[in-house]
């Protein structure tokens, strides 16, 4: 049942849907900078995405709202940290996922990670450049990729 979902969600089982959550606030920062097409491109490589998301929190402007929309993100706005709202809705998001892409350096989606591998779903973490990096997300993740 649960590969069938998986396959109506991704269109085949041949193209994994893929989940890309990215911690903005972690991730778009001036010493990093990140270009949201790079990240939504290495999360595509790996299947379709049925979900592209970023977070951001109330102090996030209209330009950079309007830009990662322009990208193809839903963004989900939270009155201060956006660690809760992002593990919370990745976590849930994981039975209908083949692949789980977390964009952040933030050790806190560790948890969020663990719990997406014994539910059998690969993971990617992705960290905004080499001194943004994590290595507990590193070593949680099946495979990583940090940002130049």
């Amino acid at each position: 049942m649960r590969e069938r979902l998986r396959e109506a969600v991704s269109g085949s089982s041949d193209e994994p849907a893929v989940g890309l959550f990215v911690d903005g606030p972690n991730v778009l920062r001036n010493e990093f900078d990140v270009d949201l097409d790079d990240v939504r491109a290495l999360a595509a490589e790996r299947g379709r995405l049925s979900v592209a998301r970023l977070y951001l929190d109330e102090h996030a402007t209209p330009g950079l709202i309007q830009a990662a929309e322009a990208r193809g993100f839903e963004v989900c706005i939270t009155s201060g940290d956006v660690d809760v709202k992002l593990a919370v809705d990745a976590t849930a998001a994981i039975d209908d996922l083949s692949l789980l892409t977390i964009a952040s350096r933030d050790t806190d989606f560790k948890p969020v990670l663990e719990h997406a591998a014994r539910r059998g779903v690969e993971t990617f973490a992705i960290a905004p450049g080499e001194h943004g990096r994590s290595d507990a997300l590193r070593n949680a993740a099946h495979d990583d990729v940090t940002l130049e």
